[in-house]
């Protein structure tokens, strides 16, 4: 329990910081011109007025951290989702993703429902992989403290600690007749490669998939970029950042600085203070301004990756590939606190080449019911590229060529969800010591049925949507009075020809699974690189690919450019 002082004393440190950071950016007027210092000066007093009053009269005790950082994270998320308050005993995760290193084990971990905090990844050469623990093994106990029911990330605190300093790691192995194995791992200094794979993804076209936006990421980039023009036969690139989130602003305008002319203006910054209005221009030569290039997208490609796929588009410098991404076009910036902490705040927004600011929510404006809504596609304005294709701010990059993906149904959600796949290949891997190279291995009818067998139906949690809605939809029926032996009869046809059939789905959704387990399995074998081979070999967005940058005329026709072959024509009849 805290001290009324500490509670008091904290709460006057808070208004007088918060005070002082007012006078510091604007000594007269908001943004708004409507509150001006002496009015916050009124609330901030007000706040430590309910917070004294509080800790005097409240009938239980309070807890001054949880009181202070619940009131601070509600003010911040007002604002909105990327403005933050992080103390410092979280500050190793903040720092890990802006510089992709830490002191660690080397592995992915998640926690099951139900089970254990589990190894799901070790990398690829990291003290984990070098010690023996392998996908699927159940964390549970960590130097001697049992930590079977623990959250993954306090977990992954246990883990992670100085470089060179020793831990005993207790795991629980399934599907293994000694099941109980101990491991003593010295940590090392971790780099989490942005790059888990670059490759050739056809004959003549190469690709580089980037997972985050970190210090070392244009460093990382460039060198596969390098490798892969090694190939004679290079004629195409991809750079994939589906799933990318994004990462540090400046990696994004050096990777864009690799396919554009040194001195390009990536982007520009206003903020509401005159500092964080900015020009971002590449510094650098490039490695390849003319090699065909598409960028891939998704809904989870956000704010870096979106700078760079935004940027590449407004220069006509790449075809974009996929689904809209997520709209992302704040900046943030930390601030260090007094406790030690950092307040991670939004201080500007940025606007790509064409001029456009790609943001999707409008967080100024909120509804009734306090929440944020999507910038409507009849509210935004047009843009235009270098060539003079029409571009829309708002709502995120809109791709150049679209690609539909499959419906997740339910049946495949169910298997990811409740880890039907992820366990099946940790028992596939305890049973097989090898198997064939990632680019050749198949998933073979014997070990799907095999799958199908490892399925228990009792336990299989089958969400049954179909029979659901059915059943709503009879209950609608017989209290509206529309319930009677015709229609009944009806519904009861229905019941049966939409009653589930786990065997029957099972097999019907053969490819789909054939093709989750083949990632899954992959894995046990060749680590995050064997995955991606595989999952690429299957990935419908090939086709799209092949189309667009695999065909010249195609290419240059997307981004509003003259071919090749014409210009070269036209520049020898000039002559």
């Amino acid at each position: 329990m805290k001290s009324k002082s500490f509670i008091i004393v904290a709460s006057l440190l808070f208004v007088a910081s918060a005070a002082s950071l007012v006078a510091a950016q604007n000594p007269d007027k908001s943004a708004d011109g409507g509150n001006d210092y002496g009015s916050i000066t009124n609330y901030l007093d007000l706040y430590n007025s309910i917070v004294k009053e509080l800790n005097m009269y409240y009938v239980d005790t309070i807890d001054a951290k949880k009181v202070a950082t619940t009131s601070i994270d509600a003010m911040l998320y007002e604002l909105d989702p990327y403005t933050e308050y992080i103390p410092k005993e979280e500050q190793g995760d903040f720092m890990t993703i802006s510089t992709g290193e830490y002191g660690g084990i080397g592995s992915y971990i998640y926690k099951p429902k139900g089970r254990p905090t589990t190894i799901s990844g070790p990398y690829e050469g990291s003290p984990a992989e070098k010690a023996g623990l392998k996908i699927g093994d159940e964390i549970i106990m960590i130097d001697g403290d049992t930590v079977s029911s623990w959250e993954s990330d306090k977990v992954s605190n246990k883990l992670k600690g100085l470089v060179n300093t020793e831990l005993t790691v207790t795991v629980r192995r399934p599907f293994s007749a000694d099941s109980i194995h101990t491991f003593h791992i010295v940590r090392e200094k971790i780099h989490v490669n942005t790059v888990p794979y670059y490759g050739m993804l056809t004959d003549s076209i190469g690709i580089i998939e980037l997972s985050s936006f970190n210090e070392k990421s244009p460093v990382e980039v460039k060198e596969a970029l390098l490798k892969l023009k090694e190939n004679p036969k290079l004629s195409g690139l991809v750079l994939d950042l589906r799933g990318n989130g994004g990462g540090i602003l400046e990696s994004a305008v050096q990777i864009v600085g690799l396919f554009v002319d040194k001195g390009t203006e990536v982007l520009k910054t206003r903020g509401r203070v005159k500092q964080s209005e900015k020009s971002y221009k590449t510094t650098k030569l490039p490695v390849d301004t003319e090699i065909p290039l598409a960028v891939l997208i998704d809904g989870g490609s956000a704010s870096a990756s979106e700078i760079t796929a935004g940027a590449l588009q407004d220069l006509d410098r790449a075809v974009i590939i996929g689904n809209r991404s997520y709209g992302k076009g704040l900046v943030q910036s930390t601030r260090p606190l007094g406790d030690n902490g950092l307040l991670k705040l939004t201080i500007s927004k940025y606007y790509i080449p064409s001029g456009r600011l790609i943001q999707a929510i409008d967080y100024s404006h909120r509804n009734i019911d306090g929440t944020a809504s999507r910038i409507p596609d009849s509210l935004t304005t047009v843009f235009h590229t270098s060539n003079g294709r029409e571009v829309r701010d708002g709502g995120g990059i809109k791709p150049d060529v679209e690609v539909e993906y499959p419906e997740v149904n339910r049946l495949i959600y169910n298997i990811i969800r409740d880890n039907w796949a992820f366990d099946y290949a940790v028992k596939f891997a305890a049973e097989h010591p090898s198997i064939a190279p990632a680019e050749e291995f198949e998933v073979s009818d014997e070990v799907f049925n095999d799958f199908k067998a490892f399925i228990d139906p009792k336990r299989f949690d089958y969400d049954k949507v179909c029979e659901k809605m059915l059943a709503d939809l009879k209950k609608t029926a017989k209290v509206e009075g529309y319930l009677n032996d015709s229609t009944a009869a009806t519904f009861e046809i229905l019941e049966n020809q939409l009653k589930h059939n786990l065997n029957q789905d099972l097999d019907t959704n053969k490819k789909r699974i054939c093709d989750l387990l083949a990632s899954e399995i992959v894995k046990h074998y060749y680590f995050s690189r064997g995955e991606s081979i595989v999952s690429l070999k299957r990935d419908i967005i090939v086709d799209s690919i092949k189309a667009s940058i695999g065909n010249p005329d195609r290419y240059a026709a997307i981004l509003n450019k003259v071919p090749a072959k014409k210009q070269a024509k036209k520049q020898k009849t000039k002559k």
